[in-house]
């Protein structure tokens, strides 16, 4: 899956990540995967993400449990307005909530709250299932019934507890290679149990094998045996990457294998920062040698390089050339797609 965000100092990360493995993407391509193939959805993950369709029966089971207990942010959404915005998506089709305007306006109760309660009871029908996001533009959602949006006649069957816990392992060991229980239930604690036994079992079964790692301590990590066997090349690339993209979105992970400690600071007050804003890490090879804190001048159409700090075996003589020649891949991908 792929992490959606709102910061857009430089191209948003859903964009970034699947940029950075896909050298001939554009931005046009997820919005045809979401809402011309209808091949990806959005829902959350460990955060709001693009997942595949294939998938979405590993989610019916979260969107069932949403319509049980609504999460906090939505709680309050009575059935009333749940079901008087659902038939007008029914009635009317797909809608933002910018095509609502006859709601009564409200305080916001924080800063990412909006002022119309339509959008916290279009929120708790996406949670629970009833309507997804059809497209997006920006920031901006349209939401549609799921079942129209997909021609189906009816959700389909929740994959049961034991798949579930089945998918997210091998999930984790396709993107991830090795694996901790950590980094498997990434933020999800409360799945760590019947993870943990089912590690426990594939390790038995000798589909996982242990693997040390230095630094790691008593934290253990598994891989399965045919990727410990396998011949890669040595990476030879150099990326510009997303402080959100999976290779380093789990931070204790970033460090242990990396040796480097990502600071986000787009939360901090600007005095109290050490790298910058948005700063970005720099993957060269299989090192992370650097970390720039960019942004996209789209008026002037350039980027603007805000400070650039050398980390781990970073060093000018051996990095910059190749840094320079990705920034300046880089710094056509930040502008319109038809400048």
């Amino acid at each position: 899956y792929v992490q959606i965000d709102t910061i857009n100092v430089i191209e948003r990360c859903h964009h970034h990540i699947l940029y950075n493995r896909i050298p001939a993407y554009t931005r046009a391509d997820l919005a045809t995967a979401q809402s011309e193939a209808k091949t990806v959805f959005e829902f959350w993950t460990h955060a709001l993400s693009d997942v595949p369709v294939r998938d979405f029966r590993f989610f019916v089971g979260d969107m069932t449990r949403h319509r049980a207990a609504p999460v906090r942010w939505y709680a309050d959404v009575t059935p009333a307005e749940l079901r008087k915005v659902i038939r007008r998506v029914r009635a009317e089709g797909a809608l933002t909530i910018s095509d609502i305007k006859d709601d009564v306006l409200v305080d916001k109760d924080h800063p990412w709250a909006s002022r119309k309660p339509s959008k916290r009871a279009l929120q708790a029908a996406f949670y629970n299932g009833r309507l997804t996001i059809a497209r997006r533009e920006g920031m901006l959602k349209t939401y549609e019934l799921t079942t129209r949006h997909f021609g189906w006649d009816r959700l389909p069957k929740a994959a049961s507890a034991s798949e579930t816990s089945r998918y997210r392992l091998d999930r984790a060991l396709r993107s991830q290679g090795v694996v901790s229980l950590d980094s498997v239930c990434h933020l999800d604690a409360a799945a760590k149990p019947v993870i943990k036994a089912l590690i426990d079992r594939e390790v038995r079964a000798r589909r996982l094998v242990p693997v040390t790692i230095a630094g790691a301590g008593k934290a253990a990590h598994f891989a399965r045996p045919e990727t410990l066997e396998e011949e890669t090349a040595p990476p030879a690339l150099t990326h510009v990457l997303s402080p959100f993209d999976p290779l380093i979105i789990q931070r204790k992970r970033t460090a242990l294998f990396f040796g480097y400690d990502h600071l986000f600071e787009a939360y901090v007050p600007k005095e109290k920062r050490k790298l910058g804003y948005f700063t970005l890490p720099v993957l060269s090879g299989d090192e992370i040698v650097a970390a720039l804190d960019l942004k996209a001048d789209r008026q002037e159409a350039r980027l603007l390089i805000q400070a650039w700090h050398w980390v781990g075996k970073g060093r000018a003589k051996t990095h910059k050339a190749l840094i320079e020649a990705e920034l300046h891949r880089f710094a056509r991908f930040q502008l319109p797609e038809d400048a």
